[in-house]
């Protein structure tokens, strides 16, 4: 499944074959377990993500909540997106580090994971990245960011 037409999080897993539900619901629950508090899961952009209310953060650049994460099932891999990880150089040294720590090969692209199985991630890594990110701080990496492009 390269995207979903998914509204729900019970219609994304239902539509995904069983190993693929399995990896998604597994890397979900580190992501439930280890996410700061005001985030806010929902389905978007075809994805389950993780999201900045915008009764939080309204002002974005195309009116939708900013993403801080997301899980998805591709055509050929499993992704998790993260953009904290994108946005700090301090995110993403932390998160090559927890992967070289487990022994684990990273296939990143800017800030998406990809992985064919659980066992190509370290859970406790992905963990680590989603708890080290509160709503406040990512929204001013947001703000920096927005200010950097328009000079």
């Amino acid at each position: 499944m390269a995207s979903s037409s998914a509204t729900t999080i019970a219609q994304y897993l239902k539509e995904l074959p069983a190993d693929r539900r399995r990896i998604i619901a597994a890397v979900r629950a580190v992501i439930k377990r280890n996410l700061p508090a005001g985030y806010k899961e929902a389905v978007g952009w075809g994805m389950i993500v993780y999201e900045v209310p915008l009764s939080r953060y309204p002002d974005t650049y195309n009116g939708k909540p900013l993403m801080y994460a997301a899980i998805a099932s591709q055509k050929n891999y499993c992704a998790v997106h993260m953009v904290a990880v994108y946005m700090s150089p301090e995110r993403l040294a932390a998160l090559q580090a927890g992967f070289k720590a487990a022994g684990k090969k990273l296939d990143m692209g800017k800030g998406c994971i990809r992985f064919r199985s659980l066992e190509d991630l370290p859970l406790d890594a992905i963990g680590d990245a989603i708890a080290g990110v509160p709503v406040d701080r990512f929204v001013e990496y947001f703000q920096s960011a927005r200010k950097a492009r328009s000079r």
